[in-house]
């Protein structure tokens, strides 16, 4: 049952509602939210006229990775850095500042060390967590730990290959200046998943969510459902 727009108009925890939705499924247009709320597209849309207007949201052309689809991009909402703000608590400006000035007295290196051993005690974790588990479900085990997390991860299938996407980044604001920290990320769910991978997008840089790409874990699928 839909509520009425009237009903929905000003009312702060439905906002809430939208930014939840946004945070945990990616960039959306107004109709996939209208779905998940049950609200009616228009009701949907006010709601983000005025999130825009607080600077909570942003409305873009869909980014497609792969195969672009007939017709123009749809557009889509996602939220600012400041809409990821109300997510998470982590000190940014204060990680940031010990970063710069371990740059300063120990050069691009000594940020590569730093992101490396600061995932190292992910690895273990995730280690534990994947160990005994078949190749093919690695990677949704391992989506569920960085759900648990606080990644807000899931998986899908495109035919670029499995992907992992994470909605969520607790150090996003750090990790635009240091990219280090991806790039360490990204080698350890190779290790994890024992496969190539490929970090096609990553909140730091500006995109909805963070996406790796597992084509070869997408080809030996393919291959074993075709036998």
């Amino acid at each position: 049952m839909r509520v009425s727009e009237e009903s929905v108009e000003d009312d702060s925890p439905t906002r809430e509602r939208v930014a939840e939705s946004i945070h945990r499924n990616g960039p959306s247009t107004a109709t996939e939210l209208s779905a998940r709320l049950g609200l009616t597209p228009a009701g949907v849309r006010r709601h983000l006229e005025h999130m825009a207007a607080q600077g909570l949201v942003e409305s873009r052309e869909e980014r497609i990775h792969g195969q672009r689809r007939r017709g123009r991009p749809a557009r889509v909402f996602a939220l600012t850095d400041a809409g990821r703000d109300n997510f998470t608590h982590s000190y940014d400006d204060l990680a940031a500042q010990a970063l710069r000035f371990l740059r300063e007295t120990g050069g691009e290196d000594a940020i590569s060390a730093f992101a490396e051993r600061r995932l190292a005690e992910f690895r273990t974790k995730y280690e534990a967590v994947l160990a005994g588990v078949a190749t093919d479900e690695r990677i949704e085990r391992l989506a569920k730990a960085l759900t648990d997390d606080g990644f807000a991860a899931s998986v899908s299938s495109t035919p670029l290959g499995m992907q992992i996407c994470q909605h969520h980044c607790p150090v996003a604001h750090v990790a635009e200046e240091f990219p280090q920290l991806c790039e360490a990320e990204t080698e350890i769910f190779a290790e994890l998943l024992g496969t190539h991978v490929q970090r096609l997008a990553t909140i730091a840089h500006g995109d909805g969510i963070c996406t790796t790409n597992l084509p070869q874990i997408h080809q030996s699928r393919t291959e074993r459902l075709s036998r």
